[in-house]
């Protein structure tokens, strides 16, 4: 091989190195920011999230909702779900009955224990919010995800929330929802498997936009109101205080500081 060829041959192997060397660096700045990307999109495409941490309960994960199972209450503490824009249907579904929820290994109460209490089995997550199909539709309907419920309040100023929900779910083009009643020591129970009745229920809902978190929490008394819906907001720092459960934890801490301690609801519409 003639002098000028080695050269020219070394030439071209030295650029072939500094190229895959270069695109190295690419691949690595492109999984960089494909982190930055994910972390940023979290909100509404990776669901465990936003879930509060473990607190009293233990985890169940349903296929379109989680929630944390309280064997001493018999009911969940929070159940916590992703509501879509596209998850607001209207098909009249046949309601099934309520049956035991086959994940909680220590047994959810029995729906039995309603029976002649004075309290409706209140969903937690709402059977409405779960329409789009039969199976979602049908999950709610585990014991694991009702809670005793004057039916003054259940179809009263529950139901409004509810509906209250869906209707943003569908301005905002989806919502995260965290709910569960407030479940302390002094609590009435009622049925042979003592089911506690909360005094209070607490609805947390998070929305992302533009980047910006907002949220918004509910406090409500176990009691039918005509009050507006805003007479029941308060902070999600206020409903930690008296749940002992941390909601948001994986918020960067500016951020979860910044929407717990909130009681503005200017950026919801109550209209």
């Amino acid at each position: 091989m003639k002098f000028a060829d080695k050269i020219l041959q070394l030439c071209v192997f030295g650029l072939v190195i500094v190229g895959c060397e270069g695109k190295k660096e690419s691949r690595k700045d492109n999984v960089n920011d494909s982190k930055a990307v994910t972390f940023a999109d979290k909100s509404m495409h990776d669901t465990d999230f936003f879930l509060p941490k473990i607190n009293n309960g233990v985890v169940i994960r349903h296929k379109y909702y989680t929630l944390s199972y309280v064997e001493k209450h018999e009911q969940a503490e929070w159940v916590a779900y992703e509501l879509k824009k596209d998850d607001i249907v209207y098909f009249n579904r046949k309601r099934p009955y309520f049956i035991d929820d086959p994940e909680v290994k220590s047994g959810s109460a029995s729906w039995k224990n309603y029976i002649r209490s004075g309290y409706d089995r209140g969903h937690l997550c709402p059977a409405g919010d779960r329409r789009f199909s039969k199976e979602a539709f049908n999950e709610t309907f585990y014991t694991s995800n009702i809670s005793p419920q004057r039916n003054d309040f259940n179809a009263g100023l529950w139901n409004r929330l509810e509906q209250k929900t869906r209707y943003w779910a569908k301005k905002y083009d989806g919502l995260y929802v965290v709910t569960g009643g407030v479940l302390t020591p002094d609590l009435d129970a009622i049925g042979n498997e003592e089911v506690s009745v909360p005094k209070y229920f607490y609805k947390i809902l998070i929305d992302r936009f533009n980047g910006e978190y907002k949220a918004i929490g509910f406090l409500v008394p176990h009691k039918e109101s005509d009050k507006p819906l805003y007479s029941f907001v308060v902070s999600i720092d206020t409903i930690e205080k008296m749940t002992g459960i941390d909601f948001f934890s994986k918020l960067p801490d500016g951020i979860e500081n910044k929407i717990e301690k909130s009681v503005d609801y200017k950026d919801w519409s109550f209209k």
